[in-house]
């Protein structure tokens, strides 16, 4: 295996002010003592892996070239978007947060050698590739008939509708507000807060997606796009008490209705006296995600005893500590096949991902159209 190459995804935003995708031979290196080699199996297309792989590129300007083995794509990046995009400007950088395989080379450790032959999944970055160099750390063995497919997004989704739960309770509410939620991790969230008897607030965008949730069991779901989102998305604070939302829309109006309305459903519970500076019940909206890139707006109808901030799986996984960390990912293990499944729309290869229709497909980010990458599927 030493010396040997495999095929990894990369993205560049070149000066010029044109983003490239390509495929590049990338050594397979020697695991260290404490390190094991992983064929990469699968691996998810996430929205925080497009954050990285398309930019801010324009994705109407798609162009392809190369050749079919190893096809190029092209974008243009709009001037505003390259000032954003400064940082990483002629830096080819892989992409993928987690995937799945199986162990083909381990070091020399104990606890390497222990996961020879077994399939892991793992969050090392860089997982659009054909073999990943990862620490046995970085790895999470699979129960025994779990396929890679399976195990391919054990982490990030899963932990971060854990992550969400664990910081409502961590900070004193009972209840939460979700948007976009029926997305692949609101469907998750969905199936957690069912479980565990959590009083679930879901914010969708349209019929179709409120009768998803409806369709797994969620009770409350509010449609954002209804003439009376704001009085229904009010009953269902009032009976739900959620004070708490985790925002993935990001731009717009949005998280400031939700503040808002959380406000009046405090108000309407008559258990708080009227002030002049609101309720002293606390709210908090976090938003960790971007689907609208426009500002924030916030319109303050909500007294003084608010918070608006952002949410990050990692930084919340590094706050908790190892020991609370470890306890949620042996949830997501058990629980994998069930409240953690994960479903597919289309599994590509890596040249397949180079498509230029499977490319604008993926990077809709539609709700129920996740597609998986199998970086060996052609070899």
């Amino acid at each position: 295996m030493s010396g040997e190459t495999g095929l990894q995804l990369r993205t560049l935003i070149k000066r010029s002010g044109e983003l490239e995708l390509s495929l590049v031979d990338v050594p397979t290196p020697e695991p260290g003592p404490d390190e094991v080699v992983v064929r990469i199996e699968a691996a998810p297309i996430n929205p925080s892996d497009l954050g990285l792989l398309v930019g801010a590129a324009d994705l109407a300007t798609v162009k392809a070239s190369g050749t079919k083995d190893r096809p190029v794509i092209t974008a243009k990046v709009p001037e505003a978007g390259m000032r954003a995009m400064a940082a990483r400007v002629d830096e080819s950088m892989p992409i993928g947060n987690e995937g799945a395989g199986i162990v083909v080379r381990t070091g020399s450790s104990d606890a390497a050698k222990a996961l020879m032959g077994r399939t892991v999944a793992a969050i090392g970055g860089a997982m659009y590739s054909q073999y990943r160099c990862l620490k046995v750390s970085e790895c999470l063995p699979l129960p025994d008939g779990t396929t890679p497919e399976e195990g391919a997004s054990c982490f990030v989704n899963p932990l971060t509708s854990l992550g969400m739960t664990e910081t409502m309770k961590r900070e004193g509410h009972t209840a939460l507000v979700h948007t976009a939620a029926a997305s692949n991790l609101g469907q998750m969230l969905n199936k957690i807060c069912l479980k565990d008897g959590i009083p679930l607030v879901n914010i969708v965008r349209s019929q179709a997606q409120a009768e998803l949730l409806r369709g797994i069991g969620a009770k409350y779901v509010v449609d954002s796009t209804s003439p009376n989102f704001m009085e229904e998305l009010t009953a269902a604070l009032v009976e739900t008490g959620a004070t708490i939302a985790f925002d993935a829309i990001g731009g717009g109006k949005l998280a400031g209705q939700i503040l808002n309305a959380m406000e009046a459903a405090v108000n309407k519970s008559g258990k708080y006296p009227y002030s002049r500076y609101g309720s002293a019940v606390h709210k908090q909206v976090y938003i960790y995600g971007g689907l609208d890139l426009r500002p924030t707006e916030i319109t303050r109808g909500f007294g003084m005893t608010w918070s608006v901030g952002g949410w990050l799986l990692f930084p919340f996984l590094m706050k908790i500590g190892r020991a609370d960390g470890e306890r949620l990912r042996q949830r997501v293990v058990d629980e994998l096949k069930t409240t953690f499944a994960s479903h597919y729309t289309k599994v590509v290869s890596l040249t397949e991902a180079l498509d230029p229709t499977n490319l604008a497909a993926y990077a809709k980010r539609a709700t129920g159209e996740k597609f998986l990458i199998a970086p060996n599927k052609d070899k």
